[in-house]
């Protein structure tokens, strides 16, 4: 097991650190200052659990926690605060630390996590084994095991702190090199992403329109007719994004839908 400790206090983290060594099938420990050097750690280290501060500068560990992609790994609060119990699992945690915790305490959690960890793995086993059993596994699965939470937010770095973007206040997205354009009513934050890799996060909500540009469904008024079968999206706010003839037919395929 893989394990990423978030909190901004150093003894916190240490704690934890010398408690989770005792354990022998903990494979590595990584640890996180805070909310955005956690999620920036998160694509290289993979872990498949947090420990997760709530209370932390810039970012809560519950922001963090409606900020993470899916796959998400599994998430234990670490807190001295027990008033954020009930969103804390209504974020899908599968325990809550309060502390001062001791061992045994912590060994319970870890249980927990091991536990669903078996059931993630018999689930992918049981669909790579019998492909023709795969939508019954999936529902047994869907049965045992909470969904994962979809990604309601975005943490974006900025030089005077971190910019949180709610996915519902995105119109559009823009790629801009490296980096991806979030165009909202509030602002066009920039956001260092592929676009590729951020619409897996977004889900269904968003689909690619062009080369360089996704959308909001839900934020689309009309579409209006440009040469060759290309078009322009009218957008909530007034704004307009490009729709390639590539793209087109699957758009208004999936707006038909609803």
């Amino acid at each position: 097991m893989r394990i990423l400790i978030v909190d901004d206090e150093r003894p916190a983290r240490e704690k934890l650190h010398r408690m989770l060594a005792a354990e022998p099938d903990i494979s590595a420990i990584e640890e996180a200052r805070d909310g955005v050097e956690a999620l920036e750690r998160l694509p290289a280290f993979a872990p498949d659990l947090l420990l997760l501060d709530i209370q932390m500068p810039e970012v809560s560990g519950l922001d963090v926690a409606a900020s993470l992609p899916a796959p998400a790994p599994c998430v234990v609060f670490v807190t001295a605060y027990d008033e954020y119990a009930i969103r804390a699992f209504d974020a899908n945690a599968i325990d809550y630390l309060l502390k001062p915790y001791d061992q045994p305490r912590l060994q319970r959690a870890l249980q927990r996590v091991r536990e669903r960890l078996a059931q993630q793995r018999l689930a992918a086993t049981a669909a790579g084994a019998d492909a023709q059993a795969s939508a019954a596994t999936a529902q047994q699965t869907a049965a045992t095991q909470p969904p994962l939470p979809a990604v309601t937010q975005l943490l974006v770095p900025e030089r005077s702190g971190t910019r949180i973007v709610k996915v519902e206040q995105i119109l559009w997205i823009e790629t801009a090199d490296n980096y991806v354009i979030l165009h909202t009513a509030e602002g066009e934050p920039l956001m260092r992403q592929t676009l590729a890799g951020l619409l897996e996060k977004l889900g269904p909500r968003f689909m690619r329109c062009h080369r360089r540009a996704a959308v909001r469904l839900a934020a689309i008024v009309s579409i209006a007719n440009l040469d060759k079968g290309d078009g322009e999206i009218m957008l909530r706010d007034g704004s307009r994004a490009p729709l390639s003839r590539q793209y087109r037919a699957e758009l208004e395929t999936r707006l038909n839908w609803g």
